[in-house]
């Protein structure tokens, strides 16, 4: 890359940012009430979220060929326990991730 397109690529990726942080309060400043629509979202989205990486990770899991998609499954129960006890969200995440690791590196 020149000079010139290295500055233009970090300008785009400042402006880029400012925009996504800035614009939520311009749109939505303090003194007026959220639309409904948005509070709507902000409760069901991380839900779906949450939902469709559930199903990403689990997409290419064969249940009648290899480990039989075991480490996957003791791995989930491993994310629903720990969140099911701490209430931590990154520790479960954390948790099922290192057991998922572990499994897979040294026992499957």
């Amino acid at each position: 890359m020149t000079v010139s397109q290295q500055i233009l690529t970090i300008a785009a990726v400042v402006l880029g940012t400012m925009v996504t942080r800035f614009l939520p309060f311009i749109i939505f400043p303090s003194g007026k009430p959220t639309p409904k629509y948005i509070q709507y979202l902000g409760k069901v989205l991380p839900s779906a979220v949450f939902g469709l990486l559930v199903i990403y990770c689990l997409k290419s899991v064969d249940p009648f060929s290899g480990t039989h998609g075991l480490p996957e499954l003791i791995s989930i129960v491993v994310v629903v326990a720990l969140h099911l006890w701490k209430r931590q969200m990154l520790l479960s995440i954390a948790g099922g991730t290192v057991c998922y690791m572990l499994l897979v590196q040294m026992v499957f």
